[in-house]
């Protein structure tokens, strides 16, 4: 279990395409809270976050069709979002250098 874990870990968080998409997300995210604690009117500022996670948080935004969920809801699932595609991101990464390193190694 562990190992499966530490896979896990490494896909999300240590893979370079992951980090950078992960550090995009969280500059987007400080830029917004600090909009939000220091501007009289923030708008849409939280829209930069929600954008930066879109495919996937469209599908859950769909949910709240009826209105706008509560703060911590919308941040949670922005987080849950953020985190579900960054593992997709070193998945789709990770299988391509697989598939380079055996070309490489069939030449």
């Amino acid at each position: 279990m562990t190992t499966r874990l530490r896979t896990l870990a490494r896909l999300t968080f240590a893979n370079p395409a992951s980090a950078i998409y992960l550090g995009l997300v969280g500059v987007a995210v400080a830029f917004a809270t600090a909009v939000t604690l220091f501007a009289e009117d923030p708008g849409f500022v939280w829209a930069l976050p929600a954008l930066c996670a879109f495919p996937l948080f469209m599908l859950v935004a769909l949910i709240h069709a009826d209105g706008q969920p509560a703060a911590w809801v919308f941040i949670t699932e922005l987080v849950l979002c953020v985190l579900i595609q960054s593992l997709a991101l070193g998945t789709i990464v990770e299988a391509s250098r697989g598939r380079l390193s055996r070309r490489r190694a069939g030449r």
